[in-house]
This record gives structure tokens, sequence and C-alpha cells, in this order.
């Protein structure tokens, strides 16, 4: 029962009928009946996707049977696992996170775990500068110097969504929301370059000025426009000096692209067929039109 990555290609999925409708059939109804209410597709698709990674990770690691699973939310809505399970399995710890094309999860059977996936894209109706300083109170001096350094401004926007996916996953793993100090947290990314589908663990981060030692930032680039950051701390929370952290997995886990098949091949349905919710799900525009006009 070692680390788990998975992620899976939400933005290309083009369901059919019977596709949608068992999905939903796989997941609580209170979150079918909250998916439902996305104004897009791209939206409802992740959000579904997100659940269904969630309870394929706990109906085959934790050896839960699918339709016993049972899923709340914290009050600043991080799921967790209600169920009661063997105290073998009590630190098991998972987070999951969609954006972009992609909805990605991982898991830990030890260690604290946040996960954030960023897609670099242009601001909708904003220049890259003007971005930039909308955004600069979140950042720390340090870090703008090194976003701002490299060659240009593509290439600035894409070490931007890496520095965010890194402070998100840290902030989802102590499980901290809206009102944190962004620039309490400072990361010097190392390196600079990261290639496609490789694991590095060479990030650090200082939180108030202090290196934190204790917590370990794994980095993976899914493609070209995809930063993935996974945040990983002992248990007992930040602030505790202790030995280094990292993945049980000793190879540092990559991600597997899971297929629907994949999401859906321990299922067993929770709730009966709901053919309206396909009328629904095809009523929904797949994404917000662009405002901009801009092209890379």
């Amino acid at each position: 029962m070692g680390s788990v990555r998975w992620a899976f290609p939400c933005a290309a999925w083009r369901p059919r009928r019977e596709e949608w409708l068992l999905a939903a059939r796989l997941v609580q109804p209170e979150e079918k009946d909250r998916i439902g209410q996305f104004v897009f597709a791209r939206d409802a698709k992740a959000a579904l996707a997100g659940r269904l990674l969630i309870r394929k990770l706990i109906a085959e690691k934790l050896c839960i049977p699918w339709n016993e699973i049972t899923l709340q939310r914290t009050s600043k809505g991080k799921p967790f696992l209600a169920n009661n399970i063997f105290s073998i399995y009590s630190n098991y710890n998972f987070n999951v996170s969609h954006q972009g094309d992609y909805a990605v999860l991982a898991a830990e059977p030890e260690l604290q775990v946040g996960i954030d996936i960023m897609k670099t894209n242009l601001p909708g109706s904003s220049s890259i500068p003007n971005f930039f300083r909308i955004m600069k109170r979140q950042f720390t001096e340090t870090e703008w110097g090194i976003i701002n350094s490299m060659g240009n401004e593509w290439m600035q926007l894409d070490m931007f969504h890496r520095y965010w996916a890194l402070k998100e996953s840290f902030l989802k793993a102590i499980g901290v929301g809206i009102g944190f100090n962004l620039q309490r947290i400072e990361f010097n990314v190392s390196p600079l370059q990261l290639e496609i589908g490789k694991v590095y663990k060479e990030t650090k981060m200082l939180l108030d000025g202090d290196k934190e030692e204790e917590w370990t930032f794994e980095e993976t680039r899914l493609d070209d426009h995809h930063h993935v950051a996974v945040a990983l701390g002992k248990q007992e929370g930040f602030g505790q000096k202790h030995s280094d952290v990292s993945s049980m997995d000793p190879d540092q886990p990559q991600f597997t692209l899971l297929t629907f098949e994949d999401l859906v091949a321990s299922g067993i349905p929770v709730a009966p067929e709901d053919s309206a919710y396909w009328d629904n799900f095809c009523s929904k525009q797949e994404s917000p039109v662009k405002q901009n006009s801009h092209s890379r």
C-alpha cells in the first residue's frame, strides 16, 4: 500500500451517454447534485473525475467496497473518508486537484499530502505585466525576481504557475484556505527547467524566513502546459523538526495516466440511473468563451 500518483485527462474526455450516467451512479447523491450545478461541462467533468479518483483509491487501496464508501468534507471543503477503518490505515492521506486539462490525485500511507495542478494560460483580458501587478502580493520579492528573470513573458507566466502550484500544495496539505498570507512561504525552486514526465524533489521551502526541512515537494510537468506539485509532510503538522520526509516509494512515483475504464473499474453503483442527468450535461457549454485574442 505505497504511494499513489494518478492523473485523468478530463478535458479530453468526451463522455458517451452510458459513461456519464454510469459515472453519476458511482458518486454519492449530494455530490452528483453539486456536480450537476456547474455551468460548464469542463468543470462538471473535472469535479466528477476528482470524486471517481478518490473512490477508486479507497476501494482499491483500503479495500472498502465502492458502494460502502462515505466521503464527507471538512469545513475548508477538503474531502475525507468518514468510514471506520482499521488502525493500520488511520494515517492514510489523499488529496485531489483539477485545473486545466487534468484531474490529479496523490496519496500516501503515512504522510500529510497536498496536491495542486496549474495550467499555464494567458490571463483573460489583461496583459501579462498587468496580471503580475495585480498578483504582486502573492509572492515574495525573491520569487518575483526568479519569475521576472525568465527569458520571455510566456516563460515568466509558466514560472508564475509553477510557484502557484507549490504554494497551493502546501496550503492544501496543512488544511488552510483563503486568508493565509502567501508571503509567509517562499520557495527556492530547483532546477529552473523541468523535463516532461520526470519527478523532481530539489525545491525547498522557507516558512517565515526559516528553511522547512520537514517538508518535501515533488514537482512534475505532465506536458508543456501543466505543472503538478505534491507537498509531503509529517502527520503531526508543520513546525516540528524531524528527519527527512519523502514518499514511501523509493523510485519517486511518477503519475499514471488513467482512462475512463480505469476510473470505474472497481465501481459499484450507489444510486439508480437518472436519465435526466445526461440531458442536464448536454445542455452545458464546454467552457467559457475566451475574452482575449492573444495567441502564444
